[in-house]
This record gives C-alpha cells, sequence and structure tokens, in this order.
C-alpha cells in the first residue's frame, strides 16, 4: 500500500553555530507519519533501489564508523528521518557541494524528527531536502524519480547562489586559519575578520586595490607607458582608430603585430602573429567588438604565461598552450573542434573548468584565426592536415618552479607600478626559466581581479595554494581577524550585566559595540532602541570597522532559531537556567534540553578565552568539562560546592560574602567592593543585580582589566542615566 508523503513541519537555517555544529545547517522538523511503524528493513525493494539511485551512499559511516556504516543501517532497520538525512547529504556531494555532517534526533511526539544537515549554502540545502523527500517517496512507493533532473537543478543553483571557485579558495584558506568570514552578499563580496581587523574580498580583489590601480590596468595603453618609464620590457605598441590606421600603425612598427582591444580581458579579441594587411584589418573589427579602443603591438614570439602577483611576490605561473585540430577526411573544421577539443575533460563553460570549450559562432578571433589558413567552419579537413584554432587563452598548465629569480622581479615590479596588491600579469617569453632580456621577452598585460582557476586547477602540473597566498598577504603573522567578543546566555540580570561589562572594556581603552535587550550600543552611545538580542543586529556590529570589542546578549531561542552570530568567542557565560517555558516550542522541555542548548555558547569559546559558568547551577557548573579554554565560576546566591571543588583545583572564581565582591584564586581571596558603595544600589538597582556585578566583574578579571579600573567603572555606574528614556519596569 501507498505511504503517505512525509510532511516537513518546519525547515530553518540555523547561520551560526548552533545545537548541532559550529557551522550553519538546515534544520527541519520531519514527520513521518505512519512511516514511524515502517523500518525500512520492512521496506521491500527500498534498500535496492536507494542503492540504485545513490550509489555514494556505501561512503557514508554514519553511527557504525566505518566504510558501508549507514547501508548496514539500512539494511538492518533504520526510521525515515534518518534516510532523509543522508540522502540530502549525498544529493548535495552528487552536486558538487561537498557535506559530511547531519544529524536525525526524534523529538518527544511520535513521529516527528529533527534531521539537521550542513549548509554551505542555504538555497541548495533547501532544495537538497525537497528532492531528498521526493526521492525517499519514490523509493519507498517504487515509484520513478528523474535524478538527473534533479541534480542538474541542483547544479545550476550550485552555480548561482554559491561562492565562484577564486572566492571560495580564499575563504577555506582563511577558515584554515580560522579567520572568520562573513558573505556580504548573494555574489562574491566577503568580509574576512570582525570588527577593527576585517578585510573584504570579492573575488580576486580586496580592499586593498586601489581604485585607481585598476583603472590604470584597464587602460593598456597607460599601462605600457608606466611601465615603459620604469625600465619593464613591454611590446612597442599604439592605440588606433580604424582598419587604415591599424594596417600603418603595423608598418611602422614592423610585422608580425598583435590586434587587441585595449581593455581585453581573458584574451577575448586578440588576434596574434599578424602578417598581412588583410589580418590586421579583420583583426581590428574583432577587436573593436569587444573593447572600448584597439591596439596594435609588435609580436612577441613565445608562449603566453599569465603570473599571479599577491603583496609584490609572485605565487603562481601558468603557461598557455595552442589548440590544433587534425582533418580525418570526413569531418568539418566545427565537428573536429567539438571531438577532438571540446570533449577535453578540463574544458567547460562553468567556472569549474580550468579551460574553457571553444564556440566558434561566440568567438569571431577563431573565425578569423581559421580565415587566416583559408578554411571555414565548415570546410572538410583532408587527413592529416592540421588546423590551429586557438593562440591563446588555454593558459592552464603550471610551471611555477620553472620561474628565474630576474623575471619574478620583473613580474613584482609591474604589479607595484600599477599599483594592484594582487595582479595578473601576463608576459610572452620561450622559457620563462631564462631572462626576459636574453630572449626578446615582454609583459603585455597587468590584470585587476585575476582568475585564481587555472593555478586552483591546472590542466597539467600541481596546484598551488593562492588562496593561502591571499589570506597571508591580508592578515600577516600571527593576525586571526578577531576581536575580543563576550556572549552571554540567560534571562537573569544578563541585559545589566552586560551593559556593564560594555562599560569596563570601554574605560579600559575599547570602542565597543554592544546588543542586547535594550537595544544597540557603540560605546556609551545608543543607536537602536528596539530589542537586539538577535543574530541580524549583532552581525551588523561584527561588520562595523569602528568597534575593537563586542558583547552580545544571547538566548536559547536565538540559538534554537538563528544559531550565533559569532563562529567563536573570547568570554562565555552561562548565567541560569531560566528560559526553559520559552523552548518548549522547540521541543524542548527539561532542564536538560536547556543546559544542552545553552552548552552552545561554551563549545565556541576560544582556547585562549574564558567560560563564565553559575556555580549556583549544578548543571551549568557541569559545563566547565566542555570549555576549550580557562573557567572562571561564579556565585551570587550563597556558597557553592562546585566553586570549593574549583577553587581546590586552582582555579579562579568570583563570589558574594554578605555584600562584599570576592575574587578567588585558589585558596587566596581578595575583597573587591561592596554593593552598598555603588552608585547603582543607592539609586535602587534593578532585578538581579548582584548577579549582573558579579558576572561583570568575574568577565573583567578574564579580561584582564585592572581590579582598580573595575572598581572605579562599578562605583560610578548608572545604568538609567545611560539609557535615556528607559522603562525602569522591566529592570524589577
Amino acid at each position: 500500500m501507498k505511504k503517505r508523503d512525509i510532511e516537513f513541519r518546519r525547515v530553518t537555517y540555523l547561520r551560526g553555530p548552533n545545537i548541532w555544529t559550529y557551522r550553519p545547517v538546515i534544520e527541519a522538523w520531519v514527520d513521518i507519519g505512519e512511516l514511524e511503524d515502517f523500518p525500512s528493513n520492512t521496506l521491500p525493494g527500498l534498500y535496492e533501489r536507494l542503492t540504485a539511485w545513490l550509489p555514494g551512499l556505501i561512503e557514508h559511516h554514519c553511527g557504525v564508523g566505518e566504510r558501508g556504516g549507514f547501508l548496514e543501517r539500512l539494511r538492518d532497520g533504520t526510521w525515515a528521518g534518518h534516510i532523509l538525512e543522508h540522502i540530502v547529504i549525498e544529493l548535495q556531494n552528487l552536486a558538487g557541494m561537498q557535506t559530511g555532517f547531519g544529524k536525525a534526533r526524534q523529538t518527544s511526539e511520535s513521529g516527528v524528527y529533527k534531521v539537521a544537515v550542513r549548509a554551505r549554502n542555504e538555497q541548495v540545502c533547501r532544495a537538497a531536502f525537497d528532492y531528498g523527500r521526493a526521492l525517499l517517496m519514490a523509493a519507498i512507493n517504487d515509484e520513478a524519480f528523474d535524478l538527473s533532473a534533479a541534480l542538474a537543478d541542483l547544479r545550476e543553483q550550485v552555480d548561482d547562489h554559491h561562492l565562484g571557485p577564486s572566492t571560495a579558495c580564499i575563504v577555506d584558506a582563511a577558515s584554515a586559519r580560522r579567520i572568520p568570514s562573513i558573505r556580504l552578499t548573494s555574489g562574491n563580496l566577503v568580509q574576512l575578520g570582525y570588527g577593527k581587523t576585517l578585510r573584504r574580498i570579492w573575488t580576486a580583489e580586496t580592499d586593498r586595490t586601489s581604485a585607481i590601480a585598476e583603472g590604470i590596468a584597464g587602460d593598456k595603453d597607460l599601462t605600457k607607458r608606466l611601465l615603459a618609464s620604469c625600465g619593464v620590457p613591454i611590446p612597442e605598441g599604439q592605440v588606433v582608430n580604424s582598419p587604415a590606421e591599424a594596417w600603418e600603425a603595423a608598418q611602422d612598427i614592423g610585422l608580425p603585430v598583435v590586434v587587441k582591444p585595449s581593455d581585453a580581458n581573458h584574451g577575448r579579441g586578440v588576434s596574434l602573429d599578424l602578417r598581412t594587411q588583410t589580418d590586421v584589418e579583420a583583426a581590428y573589427d574583432v577587436a573593436q567588438g569587444e573593447g572600448s579602443e584597439v591596439m596594435v603591438e609588435r609580436f612577441i614570439a613565445g608562449s603566453e604565461h599569465r603570473l599571479l602577483v599577491v603583496g609584490g611576490k609572485v605565487v603562481a605561473v601558468a603557461k598557455g598552450e595552442e589548440a590544433w585540430i587534425c582533418g580525418n577526411g570526413t569531418s568539418g573544421v566545427a565537428e573536429l573542434i567539438d571531438t577532438q577539443i571540446n570533449t577535453d575533460p578540463r574544458r567547460g563553460l562553468t567556472e569549474d573548468f580550468p579551460l574553457n570549450k571553444i564556440l566558434i559562432e561566440n568567438d569571431p578571433a577563431v573565425v578569423l584565426e581559421l580565415a587566416r589558413q583559408g578554411v571555414k567552419p565548415e570546410t572538410v579537413l583532408e587527413a592529416g592536415r592540421r588546423v590551429l584554432i586557438q593562440r591563446n587563452g588555454n593558459v592552464a598548465n603550471d610551471v611555477t618552479d620553472q620561474l628565474h629569480p630576474d623575471v619574478a622581479e620583473v613580474v613584482s615590479l609591474a604589479a607595484r607600478v600599477v599599483g594592484l596588491d594582487i595582479a595578473g600579469v601576463d608576459l610572452v617569453a620561450e622559457d620563462i626559466s631564462r631572462p626576459l632580456d636574453e630572449q626578446g621577452g615582454a609583459i603585455v598585460e597587468v590584470n585587476a581581479g585575476p582568475g585564481l582557476l587555472m593555478h586552483l586547477k591546472p590542466a597539467q602540473g600541481k596546484p598551488r595554494p593562492v588562496g593561502e597566498a591571499i589570506v597571508n598577504h591580508l592578515f600577516p603573522g600571527d593576525d586571526n581577524g578577531r576581536i575580543p567578543i563576550i556572549g552571554i546566555t540567560g534571562q537573569s540580570g544578563t541585559t545589566v550585566a552586560a551593559r556593564l561589562i560594555t562599560r569596563l572594556m570601554h574605560l579600559a581603552g575599547h570602542h565597543v559595540g554592544l546588543a542586547c535587550r535594550d537595544g544597540m550600543f557603540l560605546d556609551r552611545r545608543r543607536v537602536e532602541k528596539s530589542d537586539c538580542a538577535n543574530w541580524r543586529s549583532q552581525q551588523r556590529l561584527l561588520m562595523n570597522r569602528s568597534i575593537s570589542a563586542a558583547v552580545f546578549e544571547n538566548s536559547g531561542v536565538q540559538i534554537l532559531a538563528e544559531g550565533l552570530a559569532y563562529d567563536r568567542c573570547q568570554i562565555g557565560i552561562v548565567a541560569d537556567l531560566d528560559d526553559v517555558d520559552a523552548m518548549r516550542a522547540f521541543h524542548i522541555d527539561s532542564p536538560e534540553g536547556l543546559r544542552n542548548v545553552l552548552r552552545t555558547q561554551v563549545d565556541v569559546v576560544l582556547a585562549s578565552g574564558t567560560a563564565i559558568l553559575n556555580a549556583n547551577e549544578p548543571a551549568i557548573a557541569e559545563l566547565a568539562s566542555l570549555c576549550d579554554g580557562e573557567v572562571v565560576l561564579f556565585c551570587a546566591k550563597g556558597p557553592a560546592d562546585a566553586l570549593a571543588t574549583h577553587r581546590r583545583a586552582g582555579g579562579r572564581g568570583v563570589f558574594l560574602r554578605d555584600d562584599q565582591v570576592v575574587l578567588a584564586h585558589g585558596e587566596g581571596e581578595t575583597e573587591l567592593l561592596s554593593l552598598t558603595q555603588l552608585a547603582q544600589s543607592k539609586k535602587g538597582p534593578p532585578a538581579a543585580f548582584d548577579t549582573s556585578v558579579v558576572v561583570a566583574v568575574a568577565t573583567a578579571w578574564a579580561l584582564g582589566i585592572d581590579t582598580d579600573l573595575i572598581r572605579a567603572g562599578l562605583e560610578t555606574f548608572d545604568l538609567f542615566q545611560a539609557t535615556p528614556n528607559a522603562d525602569l519596569r522591566r529592570y524589577k
């Protein structure tokens, strides 16, 4: 009997660290209905149909921990929610977006599962869930499913929505160095780092790429004049305005010549080795169709090379090759191009291929090259006759290890003369391993925003770590693109604690951004009055170059509904477990369940950071074992066994003794101040003010702020004066 479709009750994109993983995921609440009574081993043919459609499932280790682990579970009996998880992972893998993480957990409601899968791109992962459900139901009900069409659509969505390969390699290199990133648009504009340390990239351009330098690089004639003035070898040439002028210039320069657009890019409209008036004048028309002006240059014998310069250093070199066909006596030129050149697996129409397919109808330069050899696209070539199809545009063979130091120095100089921090320098030479002056080689172009794919996926030779080079250029040495981030999670007194922490950090010399329930603040200035304890407000602060530190108030709801706005933090605070009622809508209905949510705040503490935990709540104090960094415990409601144990082990803590705030390190104690001395206490403290003070002191102490400064900051703090027109009732 046909089974009812699986229902998606809720599909949520968790953009940051969450209860599942540090990375973004799509979390789907999946109602499998009657399939709760039908594990996979009770559904005839399901195993066979799934493995026929998705043979890659054998690589899924699942909980078994070895190859074939998931298929073992599928054979022995598992439920539809778990199966859907693995189908969604495999569909993304087949679409070219490698994904390995997924989890499926049953909720307290029978037949309803939470299924989470790593989402490198939200749109692609959402689509994979939809196709995954359809595929699973087709396999269960023994119905047809067009897997090819589904994968074609997913691959198209990857092309449309995911980062391009050049940008992705830079972001991946940043991630390898634990430098955070934020995608700023649906395109390739990405921020690396937070706050005052941030840098922005747009493919292979950075916020250090001068607009003037980019303009110079786009004007090939100006570029040549600047290079020549600095002694960089260039081919003689000039701008022309008509076919007749082009031929006249060619005669003055001396044949053979090159005709190209003045703002040429990727070899489009470039014609090489021109020796006759007919060819030169025809090449003028081709070049004019691609650019604003046309240039005629002396032809340099040799191979085309593209050298990538990053921060003044050559980091990769690719060499070009000519594209030829050979006649067979029966096929036309166009057909031979398709069968002998375009079938090369290195060629394609997207950025994933190091070489482009040659499409005659879109490339008048190819038609011109054929005409120079007396053939047309429809010409049938006699057997054995070789015809040159393309002289340039095939730069994809890595020769970095052959580069001569003198050539590297000249190329680096060319990038510096133009003013580009990242440049693609086109050079023609017979042998890249010899100095240019020995062989008459020359630099023919300097380009801004160079493509990186030829270096990442060369047609021949080894890939080069160009993304790593760009990241090291933007973040030299130990610079990790981070600012101190303090995340505070809980309900009781957390808003006031966040305000106090911000005050103390400001006094310590930081420009602090704060997003909390009271609004958004830059230092002491409130710039937004609405509740800003949410992902979007916090991301806005991380994109603000003026801040050197950030304080964020979080809640369990935010972690469950959005994820944290930051990947890691310097200080992670868990104040209480008072958020249970708000969690019930997320199938979290116990203190233990809430503890597992709030542990996310501890999971993201850096190894160099500190977790600030409430020792009066045993479930919170137990989170200490999950922290990669130091742990400081606090008590605001009398002594706690957890703090005593922590101190005996040499740990730090902050607690109240009567009204005195006490700093404890091992067996040593220091009384910091009396709560009754604080200006805020004298004016009428807000609810849970004692907790707020203790949390703020513990945080400032963990940050290394001087105790005298902590004392002075607390004694002069006035919550309501700092927040004009505040609703005092919310603090009672």
